[in-house]
């Protein structure tokens, strides 16, 4: 049986008839009514994202929403018929199948379909980061770099939600930094402008963020050190502002920091099934209660995949984007 999907190619995205997976035996079969768009996406459209190796003509897509239509034998904890939000591979299509672990069933929680597309990578990435790799603690100082982003708009809420004492956002764009309060930051601030370090430190009698959440790197990887405090903490998300710098190692030991790395790409199935739970007992509760959430800015359709990949690299949305199938 075949089906509509957004596949890898190397001219990147691609809209093509594909086979209609079949879930395994810890698998959940979703049928796709809204998928979201993420910034890596843009390059798994090239087959330049996936820790397996090749993926030319496959779908992409890395969080979607729907209803289950099937589920693998060993399922205990999905049922056919719920509505559901799941993050994988393969949401840009009219069916893919989810780990059973990584779906998350959304029946009664007042979520719309297309703001439970949006959600899970932004929740999972910025749980890991602020509460895990972070260990943010209440009362304690957070700098999000690159908040502007969904996952940094994500940071911002959960960093004001869980305590922290003064929480600040950074954006190159003007309109974007008038909007960061709405999601809880007390200070939003240009990095574009030299002395954004010293702000900071003005903004913290001179003590510096416990927590510096990276989307950005590039040149901010030495002023993130500046703007931290003696045994800080700067979680490396993104690299947005390019990933190859100089690091100055002298700031480093200086002020004894520890600079955390993450992503999903090399981490394990079982991994990945941990931080879920991980975030879902944290933060499910501020989901359902609407204290947490993401704007979304614009929806396509399936068959605009390739508009929606080009308006996304264009830069010039706040929030998400949602492809509806």
């Amino acid at each position: 049986m075949e089906m509509k999907a957004g596949v890898a190619t190397v001219n990147g995205l691609e809209i093509r008839k594909v086979k209609r997976p079949t879930p395994g035996a810890q698998q959940v079969l979703v049928r796709v009514e809204a998928a979201g768009i993420n910034r890596a996406d843009l390059m798994a459209a090239k087959g330049q994202y996936s820790p397996s190796g090749d993926t030319q003509g496959q779908p992409i897509g890395m969080e979607w929403a729907g209803e289950v239509v099937e589920v693998g034998s060993e399922v205990r904890d999905v049922r056919v018929g719920q509505q559901v939000m799941c993050s994988g591979a393969g949401g840009y299509a009219e069916y893919a199948v989810a780990d059973h672990q990584r779906t998350i069933p959304i029946d009664g929680s007042g979520l719309s379909i297309d703001q439970a597309a949006v959600l899970p990578l932004a929740l999972l990435t910025a749980h890991d980061a602020v509460v895990t790799h972070g260990r943010l603690s209440p009362g304690e100082r957070v700098l999000v770099q690159g908040a502007s982003s969904a996952v940094g708009l994500m940071c911002l809420q959960i960093a004001r939600r869980l305590g922290a004492g003064l929480v600040i956002g950074t954006s190159t764009n003007e309109l974007r930094r008038s909007q960061l309060a709405e999601f809880g930051a007390d200070m939003a601030i240009d990095t574009l402008q030299g002395d954004w370090p010293q702000q900071v430190l003005a903004a913290t009698e001179q003590q510096g963020v416990n927590l510096v959440v990276d989307m950005v790197a590039g040149k901010t990887v030495n002023q993130n050190m500046e703007a931290s405090s003696i045994l800080g903490r700067i979680v490396n998300v993104g690299r947005l502002g390019g990933g190859h710098v100089e690091f100055d190692c002298d700031l480093h030991a200086k002020k004894r920091l520890s600079y955390i790395g993450v992503t999903f790409r090399t981490r394990s199935l079982e991994e990945i099934r941990d931080i879920n739970r991980k975030m879902v007992t944290d933060l499910w509760p501020l989901v359902v209660a609407g204290e947490i959430s993401l704007p979304i800015d614009r929806s396509f359709s399936l068959d605009e995949g390739v508009q929606a990949h080009a308006y996304v690299a264009a830069n010039q949305h706040f929030g998400k984007v949602v492809l509806k199938p």
